[in-house]
């Protein structure tokens, strides 16, 4: 089922949702100082491409600890995401969500671009695992 509801979502809108993302991470891979967010923006790049039985989680949940992403400097690295790509990315799947939500066939993946759209605006800290 997974794979039938992927392949729906890459036809009818993930995969212009995914080239923004990679977009993002070209961006901020032309920095330096832009490289984590860039590793991150294709991490959730591949995520938006195939969602569906996936989901993004804490680290600090996953593993019981805190790491550099998920403490101090991982707040501060989302609050510097935010500004420069978080919003724009958050805008995307909120634009997308509502035109799902107009067809009753399309609310599962209107709900999936909630998920991105709260996923954009702080992805530092998080990582994308199967779902159990």
């Amino acid at each position: 089922m997974n794979t039938i509801l992927n392949i729906i979502w890459i036809v009818f809108g993930g995969l212009l949702m995914a080239l923004g993302w990679w977009l993002a991470g070209l961006l901020m891979a032309l920095t330096v100082i832009g490289l984590p967010w860039a590793r991150a923006c294709f991490v959730i790049g591949n995520f938006t491409l195939w969602p569906f039985g996936h989901e993004a989680v804490s680290r600090s949940l996953l593993t019981g600890r805190e790491d550099l992403g998920t403490g101090a400097a991982g707040m501060l690295g989302n609050v510097i995401w935010f500004v420069l790509a978080g919003w724009w990315l958050a805008i995307g799947h909120l634009t997308t969500a509502v035109g799902y939500f107009v067809t009753i066939i399309g609310i599962p993946f209107g709900v999936q671009h909630l998920k991105f759209a709260l996923l954009a605006l702080s992805p530092i800290g998080k990582t994308i695992v199967p779902k159990r």
